[in-house]
């Protein structure tokens, strides 16, 4: 179905709940770039960045000031989701907007050293059920953080117990993660797909499993999935975006037919592969419902570990 150029936002605004330069604000400007180039939307795209409480001003700002704002549509990630599953969104739920869709993601891998004694995930994973403590992890993000739980939700997958015992260490940045792995004084790393390329072409890093459904394309196509090594976890990092919940029925589906559309695009396609992100895309209904499924994992996996009562 075509959008109806009638429900079109006129000069719509994007919420960046970031500074300049970080994933939202890359969301943002992406792709109000393209809503204008492909004359999607008449005139330019503004970002406005409005950074705070890991997205949690934005949301509040969309759900008190702009619920029924038809010109506004605000940047998301897996990041969104972990704080509303972890309650750090004081007072605002996942209900009070309307979630739209995603335009690719990021996966999530767990990594070792080229010289570690894992070998595959069963490896790492027999390790932690003998002794959670064994392996030291570390991650880009903080402790409870998207990062963090990857570890968490693989090793439950996997058959580990006390989960809360095993360790976690959150540096500023995947980088000082992987240069702690790499340099032999932590055990493991957790983080995403993008973050591990050159260490895999290098060989310094050895990635024992990439959680997503099934192998990406290359160059990340040799790294196995945790599924095909049978621990059902996969981990997207997505992009995507939601609206204010009072915004009108015809304004929603303009923008879940328009990001079905942009998804398809060759221009779109091209942007994914410059900025390393890769396939993954849920609209409207089922976007919705992934939203609350992802939530609800995130909330169960961090009262199991004491990161929520």
């Amino acid at each position: 179905m075509m959008a109806n150029a009638a429900d079109m936002p006129k000069a719509p605004e994007c919420i960046a709940p970031t500074n300049p330069g970080g994933g939202w604000d890359f969301t943002c400007r992406s792709v109000g770039k393209l809503l204008s180039a492909l004359s999607y939307v008449d005139g330019n795209v503004q970002t406005v960045n409005m950074p705070g409480a890991g997205g949690g001003v934005a949301f509040a700002h969309v759900v008190s000031k702009r619920n029924t704002d038809n010109g506004v549509f605000v940047a998301a990630s897996t990041a969104t989701t972990t704080r509303l599953a972890q309650g750090q969104f004081p007072g605002v739920n996942a209900d009070m907007v309307k979630w739209v869709g995603t335009l690719g993601a990021d996966y999530g891998v767990i990594a070792v050293a080229k010289d570690s004694p894992y070998k595959n995930l069963g490896d790492l994973l027999n390790a932690l059920k003998a002794d959670p403590n064994s392996v030291k992890f570390g991650g880009g993000s903080a402790n409870g953080g998207w990062d963090h739980l990857k570890v968490l939700m693989t090793a439950k997958s996997g058959g580990v117990d006390k989960l809360r015992d095993i360790k976690y260490l959150a540096f500023n940045g995947g980088g000082e993660a992987i240069t702690q792995v790499i340099g032999g004084h932590i055990g493991a790393f957790t983080g995403d797909v993008s973050e591990v390329l050159g260490f895999l072409q290098s060989g310094d890093l050895r990635v024992l499993a990439v959680l997503s459904d099934e192998r990406l394309p290359a160059p990340y196509d040799q790294i196995p999935t945790a599924k095909e090594q049978g621990v059902d976890t996969t981990a997207p990092n997505w992009r995507g975006f939601y609206i204010p919940g009072g915004a009108s029925d015809d304004t929603y589906n303009w923008w879940v037919t328009s990001l079905d559309k942009l998804y398809d695009s060759p221009a779109w396609k091209d942007v994914m592969t410059e900025n390393g992100l890769l396939p993954f895309h849920k609209s409207g209904a089922e976007f919705n419902e992934f939203v609350h499924k992802q939530i609800q994992d995130i909330a169960e996996i961090s009262k199991e570990v004491g990161l929520l009562k």
